[in-house]
């Protein structure tokens, strides 16, 4: 059902994008407004500084995207995208050494921010309906009597203005549409924040035409350290040698509250002394292809449009425009384009964009938002250098950072021997699930308590903690963990 004739969407980045597929089917047209000129193949651009860092795109995203852009999983594989199980094809160090090598329950793809919005890019190309004008500047909305009915915008050939049934904000962290609408009368949104002083540092690299033998692994994973006595920084990074389309790979460094390395030189430096002498080594053995790259806004923001008693009609939120997170977290993407697919679902049920529409899909995309903002907050309230409003009280951050590392390595090692576990771990890591349903699930709970007695017995199935300063083994544990169904 066609619900009016023109809808617009301000930004043309991988939320924009998912919007624009939800909006394709119930306008007669959809303008996308995009700042940058945009490129036809998968290159970095200014709108996109965190192209430059690994991303993962989750389960739930992968599917969300699946639904708005039928195709696009075989697509992103065909132009170089990984289909990976990380279970088998990531050497994993956590606690005390290497994680124990099996079959698992969760699959991945892999491949850089550039190839996805690059196929993202292809197929809404080939929607009709949809025309994404490049190069151009927002500069605001016009409303009346309650709703937004209008963007204006600056183009190369001067001041424009489009009339609109609907408006979606896909502007990403650093959107201004908040400061229109408190300009043009509705109340300053409330933000809920909290900022770990996350920063992390990638260099991109072209993997060896013939890897060592040893390296079984496609994916390097080093968690930071749960040991309290002294050690080096480097010991508390989280490190990811993350592989990508075209025989590349991104080595990333990052942090809660440090310094990270700004050039080539402290890069290497910093990345000889992280827990394991693998991730140096594997940098040595490949060829750099990039400067450099360093990020630091991070901060977990929640700007709570839903809690508006009226808020604007025929205008609507997705991705970091709305809700932003740690993107440790891997959320970002797969949160927007889950936002997108609950817009085209909330358009197809309903008669008009109205005030009911609004307050549905705000309440709705509220409880979709909950489940990544809780779990990012569940580790970010722990670091003593994190700020904002949901810091807290002093007694209860020291109990999260007492609590938080050890009870993830700790679910880590029962889902290496439950497979129930591990179902379900998966599904709370690709946002399928809440750590909430996860953790009052009868089989989990039950998989956990026999986990922990046979820790405090010495009789695990799996090994694990196998020395980090060599080799991750390449032994498939895959059938012990299996008989302890």
């Amino acid at each position: 059902m066609r619900l009016g004739t023109t809808a617009v969407v301000l930004g043309g980045s991988a939320a924009g994008l998912c919007a624009a597929g939800a909006l394709s089917p119930h306008f007669d047209h959809v303008v996308v407004l995009e700042r940058d000129e945009l490129p036809a193949n998968a290159e970095h651009r200014r709108g996109v500084p965190q192209s430059k860092h690994p991303h993962f795109l989750l389960n739930s995203g992968r599917r969300a995207i699946g639904e708005l852009f039928p195709g696009f999983e075989d697509e992103l594989i065909a132009a170089g995208g990984l289909h990976l199980m990380p279970s088998m094809d990531a050497a994993y160090l956590d606690g005390e050494g290497w994680s124990a090598r099996k079959r698992g329950s969760m699959t991945m793809i892999y491949g850089s921010r550039l190839l996805i919005e690059r196929v993202l890019r292809d197929h809404v190309r080939k929607l009709a309906n949809v025309v994404v004008r490049e190069g151009v500047s927002v500069n605001g909305l016009c409303a009346r009597d309650g709703e937004i009915n209008g963007v204006n915008f600056t183009s190369a050939t001067g001041d424009e203005h489009v009339e609109a049934d609907l408006v979606v904000d896909a502007m990403g962290r650093g959107s201004p549409v908040a400061s229109w609408l408190v300009a043009a009368g509705w109340p300053e949104p409330q933000v809920q924040t909290l900022d770990a002083k996350v920063t992390y540092t990638s260099r991109w690299y072209e993997l060896p035409e013939k890897p060592p033998a040893s390296w079984w692994w496609r994916h390097l994973v080093i968690m930071p350290t749960q040991h309290k006595g002294e050690h080096p920084a480097e010991h508390e990074f989280l490190v990811n040698f993350f592989p990508i389309e075209g025989n590349r790979a991104i080595a990333c460094m990052g942090s809660w509250g440090h310094e990270m390395p700004r050039t080539a030189e402290t890069f290497a430096r910093s990345a000889r002394r992280v827990r394991t002498p693998l991730f140096a080594a594997a940098m040595d053995r490949c060829t750099p292809v990039s400067e450099v790259h360093l990020t630091r806004s991070t901060g977990n923001k929640w700007r709570r449009y839903d809690r508006w008693a009226t808020p604007p009609r025929r205008l609507v939120f997705v991705g970091d425009s709305i809700c932003a997170f740690n993107p440790f977290y891997a959320q970002g993407i797969s949160s927007a384009a889950s936002s997108a697919l609950l817009l085209r679902e909330h358009l197809s049920r309903a008669e008009r964009v109205d005030a009911a529409f609004s307050a549905q899909f705000l309440a709705a995309q509220r409880k979709l938002l909950t489940v990544p903002w809780r779990l990012a907050l569940a580790r970010d309230r722990g670091y003593a250098c994190a700020g904002g409003t949901e810091k807290v009280s002093e007694w209860k951050r020291r109990l999260v950072a007492a609590v938080s590392g050890p009870a993830f390595s700790f679910i880590v090692g029962a889902a290496r021997e439950y497979p129930v576990v591990d179902e379900h771990f998966a599904k709370v890591f690709n946002l399928d699930e809440s750590l909430g349903d996860m953790m009052t699930n009868p089989r989990v709970l039950a998989g956990l308590l026999r986990y922990r007695i046979r820790t405090a017995l010495g009789r695990h199935r799996i090994p694990f903690g196998f020395d980090p300063l060599a080799e991750p083994p390449a032994t498939d544990y895959s059938t012990a963990s299996a008989a302890s169904r």
